[in-house]
Order: C-alpha cells, then sequence, then structure tokens
C-alpha cells in the first residue's frame, strides 16, 4: 500500500488518485457502494480528505454521492457511451489531421516511440490501457491545440471504464492485429504529413474500437430492457 506522501502534495490528492485508478479499472465495479470508513483506514487518513477527493470525483461523474455521505462509483450507461463515441469521432480525427499538419521532429520521435507496444491482451490490465492511451496522447500533443488535448485528456479518462467492457466482445486476435495496422497507418499517415488520410484512419479506428463495442452492448441492453418492459 503506498503512503499519503509518495509523491502527492495534500493527503486528498494521493486518496483521489488511489480511487480513480480503482474506479476506471473497475476494482470498485460500477454501482458498488465504497465504504468510506475502511477505505480511510487502508489508506492511513482522515475521512476529510477522502471526502474531497470523492467530490472531485463526483465533479468528473465517477462517483456518486447521496445525502447520507455513501459513495458509489457511477454506473455505465449507453447514453453516455453514445455521447462518447459521438464526441470523440468528431474531435480524435480532427487532432490527427492538425497533428499531420503542425508535427515536430520531437513529435515524431515521441510517437514513434509511444507506438512501440503489444496489442492490448484480450485480459488487459490498467499498464496495458496505459501504454494504448500513451500512443493516442503522443497524437493529440502533436496536434499543438491545448484546448483539444486536454478535452480528449478528459474523454480518455472516462472512456476507460467502458474499453474494459468493450473487450468482452472484442473479435480475438484477428481483431487486435487489426487494431495495431490502424495505429501503424495512422503513425505514417501523421509522419507523412496526410492530414486527410490520418483523419480517415482514426475515424475508421474510433469506429471500431472498445468504447464503440462497449456502446453497442449497452445500447442492446438498453433495448432488451424497454422491450420487456412493454410485455
Amino acid at each position: 500500500m503506498p503512503r499519503p506522501e509518495d509523491g502527492f502534495l495534500t493527503k486528498s490528492e494521493f486518496a483521489y488518485s488511489w480511487l480513480r485508478d480503482r474506479i476506471i479499472s473497475h476494482e470498485f465495479p460500477p454501482g458498488e457502494i465504497m465504504n468510506q470508513t475502511q477505505i480511510a483506514r487502508d489508506l492511513g487518513i482522515s475521512t476529510t480528505p477522502l471526502r474531497e477527493a470523492l467530490r472531485r470525483l463526483k465533479s468528473e461523474g465517477l462517483v456518486e454521492l447521496d445525502a447520507h455521505r455513501d459513495a458509489r462509483a457511477t454506473t455505465l450507461s449507453a447514453e453516455e457511451a453514445r455521447d462518447l463515441m459521438e464526441t470523440r469521432l468528431a474531435l480524435d480525427p480532427l487532432a490527427a489531421a492538425l497533428a499531420a499538419e503542425r508535427r515536430s521532429k520531437e513529435d515524431i520521435a515521441d510517437m514513434r516511440a509511444a507506438a512501440d507496444f503489444d496489442a492490448l491482451p484480450d485480459r488487459a490490465a490498467m499498464p496495458d490501457l496505459a501504454a494504448h492511451r500513451r500512443f493516442h496522447r503522443s497524437i493529440y500533443r502533436a496536434s499543438h491545440n491545448e484546448i483539444l488535448i486536454s478535452t480528449l485528456d478528459a474523454l480518455w479518462d472516462k472512456a476507460d471504464r467502458y474499453r474494459l467492457m468493450g473487450l468482452r466482445d472484442r473479435g480475438g486476435r484477428a481483431k487486435a492485429d487489426q487494431t495495431a495496422e490502424e495505429h501503424r497507418l495512422l503513425l505514417g499517415a501523421v509522419i507523412a504529413g496526410d492530414a486527410d488520410e490520418a483523419s480517415a484512419v482514426m475515424t475508421r479506428h474510433i469506429r471500431g474500437s472498445l468504447g464503440a463495442k462497449a456502446a453497442a452492448r449497452l445500447a442492446r441492453t438498453a433495448a432488451g430492457s424497454h422491450s420487456r418492459d412493454q410485455h
């Protein structure tokens, strides 16, 4: 167990980071109530910085707090999954196109280094998702649009919970190989300065992503539930 002082400015920051990682990774599954007393004890902090961390997580949509101070990880919804996909389909291709137009030698070196990772395994853990994120973020940074970069970073935080669900419908080795090929084509288009191709590859990549698979699964579940309610 890490200590509050290990690399963090405040105990609240420490609690926030610890909780956020576990919510995104589903160690606290969607909808699960979190025992604040036990968490504070495990982290070696009082409940005051813990509640500050929970309020911050609530503002990011990762935690629900009720009047009795119960905290729970927010549930995954078809609506949020859809909203994330729609927004990423608009912004990720834009970032890729701008990266192709604006990338520097340093950006190219960073993108090539970040692309050196294996495809996500069927039982991906947070380090696997982090490597995947580093590659995409290297593309975002090469756009040199700070508002776009920060917006996509925030979307990525929310989307990781859906990516873990999407692994259930991934499609095996063939899909993993396709994703790796899309990464290769995307990197090549950005380095070559081909904004149209970079945007097109990114669009295909997002449409077939783990987030898209999670959105489809949740939509099917919601439609099935609505159909049962009609009978």
